[in-house]
């Protein structure tokens, strides 16, 4: 299955929480001190928030996929349009293990595209975000 993944930034967590319960009708599938993420099935979607990174908002929107072999088939497509994708694999991020793929469409929004393939109890890595910004190369994980 793919599904559709929206990270949003936030500066109140708790009121975000509540937001998005009374939105979605559900508590949050994964819910930590700085975190929380709904795994919806109608519409198929991904739904974080955080308190890590930029401003509040939008942070990147993404898809997820079930196998490794899905990631891969989307990530050649990017490379074979000649269209920008850095992997970024084996990675801890958003207390989940992944493999990913970080991309920017012609007007700058940043795609994520992972498979995710154990959890973590640990937040994780950041991607850089001044490279997010910038377009010199999307996305990049911190060192």
């Amino acid at each position: 299955m793919k599904r559709l993944h929206i990270h949003l930034k936030t500066q109140d967590l708790e009121t975000s929480i509540a937001y998005y319960e009374a939105l979605f009708g559900e508590a949050p599938t994964v819910r930590e001190d700085d975190y929380a993420k709904w795994l919806i099935d109608e519409p198929a979607a991904n739904i974080s928030l955080s308190t890590h990174g930029g401003d509040a908002g939008i942070d990147h929107v993404g898809l997820s996929f079930d196998t490794e072999a899905d990631l891969e088939t989307v990530a050649d497509r990017l490379t074979a349009a000649n269209l920008p994708s850095t992997p970024e694999k084996n990675t801890t991020c958003c207390y989940a293990q992944s493999n990913k793929y970080w991309s920017r469409d012609p007007q700058g929004a940043i795609w994520e595209l992972f498979q995710t393939f154990g959890e973590s109890e640990n937040y994780g890595a950041e991607p850089d975000r001044v490279l997010m910004q910038t377009g010199n190369s999307c996305c990049a994980p911190q060192n």
